[in-house]
């Protein structure tokens, strides 16, 4: 004979399985809101890499290197980096298009990529949108001349405005 215990033991068993397939359900269905406020627009997809208007072969080759805080100190900075040549800072010609240069705080060089923006604005850094954290922006670049700032704030109070001059005449 079924008692009435057992009886409410499987109705409950019953209950609570068909609410977890349910709850399970809603994980993988959309369900209707009944709030008032509008349904959020989907996340718009990762732009394409726009191209830079500096090339990769423009940056590439022997460079001093030198840095400045204060805009006042650019000329002075840009005497110092000339004064680097005789240990340059070498950007190479990337593999598949980029140039070799560091990140911040990075010790090994890695291809980053020269990057454009809706704004005009160029980039150099690893493979993603312009204006990401681990970027420089280029500040200015007359062919001779090359100044870039970090993104990250903090990079860029360490490292300041990086100005490179080129140590040969371009060939």
């Amino acid at each position: 004979m079924v008692s009435l215990r057992s009886v409410r033991g499987v109705a409950n068993l019953g209950i609570a399985s068909a609410l977890a397939m349910f709850l399970g359900a809603c994980g993988s269905m959309s369900l209707p809101s009944f709030s008032s406020s509008p349904s959020a627009a989907p996340e718009p997809g990762v732009a394409p890499e726009m191209p830079a208007s500096i090339r990769p072969d423009e940056i590439v080759g022997r460079w001093g290197l030198a840095s400045f805080q204060n805009p006042a100190d650019r000329a002075r900075t840009e005497v110092a980096a000339k004064a680097q040549c005789k240990q340059p800072y070498v950007i190479g010609s990337g593999t598949t298009g980029g140039v070799i240069m560091h990140l911040a705080d990075q010790a090994t060089p890695q291809e980053l990529r020269l990057k454009g923006s809706p704004s005009g604005k160029n980039y150099i850094g690893p493979p993603g949108p312009a204006g990401g954290e681990q970027d420089r922006e280029i500040v200015s670049f007359d062919g001779r001349v090359l100044v870039t700032r970090f993104i990250d704030p903090d990079a860029a109070t360490r490292y300041g405005n990086m100005v490179y001059v080129r140590c040969a005449p371009r060939a």
